[in-house]
């Protein structure tokens, strides 16, 4: 059955544009009855969120459709929810072009050597290195999901051997694609550069650890814009120490802000950026989530509900 299209909708935002939110939802969503917390709408059928508080959650059992204004869940699915509501995810909210291209940079800069040209610089020497043929840089991508697949297919574009890894099976043009457990292993053994783009779930936690990073091609290289807690951080200094990895592009760390006493600052193998490498373009995700509701009041199911058995 359609929805009063006027139902209330609640909006816990904490992001530093909590502003731009609130006045841009209002004018996509303008019959709306839009209520910011901390001012409680308990018969809200809708929230739209962004690091909310069980407080919140507690305040508004109501909900049906809780949308997050990021991608990644993990945060939200912690918290109790109201018994009847659903989660529904971004789905891009332009977040997969900057995705695809923090990882190429990411990439191109260890295959070219920048780093090394970098500093080779800055005691003033020229200093030439041969070419690296890309062959032997296979890219193995972890998570084939919007961001992973536009990932997978920008990196294939300049002509590395790409791998897609994923618990369901994928089929992407240019990308071998592997699946599930038992393809697991092959998927390791076959790469030399990793990019975890897998949402944190129990399964996931920690995966990234020595017995798998020791499964990579000799000279491995990291590239995480996923989760810190899917990373075993000493076990990547370990396999760098032991000289089996020759590095990492870390966009998240275990704690946020890493500390200044974190030994990935102090370490010339390990490039760090502040949770940046994809960030929602909030133009785009208010778009996308006043078609969804749009659709709910229709009575229709929209798309991207995560799964709680999954965890996405």
């Amino acid at each position: 059955m359609p929805t009063n299209p006027h139902a209330p909708i609640a909006l816990c935002c904490s992001h530093v544009e909590g502003a731009t939110w609130e006045a841009g939802l209002r004018a996509a969503l303008p019959d709306a009855a839009l209520s910011v917390w901390p001012v409680a709408a308990p018969d809200a059928e809708y929230a739209i969120v962004w690091s909310p508080t069980q407080d919140f959650l507690d305040a508004h059992p109501q909900l049906r459709l809780i949308f997050n204004m990021g991608a990644g869940v993990d945060a939200l699915m912690r918290l109790r929810l109201p018994p009847n509501a659903r989660i529904v995810r971004i789905e891009d909210g332009g977040m997969a072009v900057q995705m695809a291209d923090y990882v190429c940079h990411a990439l191109l800069r260890h295959f070219r050597e920048f780093d090394r040209y970098a500093a080779s610089a800055a005691s003033s020497a020229w200093a030439p290195r041969a070419p690296r043929d890309r062959r032997d840089f296979p890219v193995g991508v972890m998570g084939l999901g919007a961001l992973g697949q536009r990932v997978a297919r920008t990196v294939a574009a300049f002509d590395f051997p790409v791998l897609g890894w994923s618990q369901s099976p994928k089929s992407i043009e240019g990308v071998t694609c592997l699946a599930g457990a038992d393809e697991f292993d092959r998927f390791l053994s076959q790469t030399r550069v990793l990019v975890c783009l897998l949402p944190l779930t129990p399964a996931t936690e920690n995966i990234l650890n020595y017995a798998s990073l020791s499964r990579l091609k000799a000279g491995g290289y990291l590239i995480n814009v996923a989760r810190g807690a899917q990373l075993v951080e000493e076990d990547l200094l370990r396999l760098i120490d032991e000289g089996h990895m020759a590095g990492a592009t870390l966009d998240v760390t275990r704690v946020e802000p890493a500390p200044p006493e974190h030994p990935f600052w102090h370490r010339p193998e390990i490039e760090l950026t502040p949770h940046i490498a994809a960030q929602t373009v909030v133009r785009e995700a208010i778009a996308q989530i006043a078609a969804k509701i749009a659709a709910g009041l229709d009575g229709a199911a929209p798309s991207g509900v995560v799964d709680p058995s999954r965890g996405y």
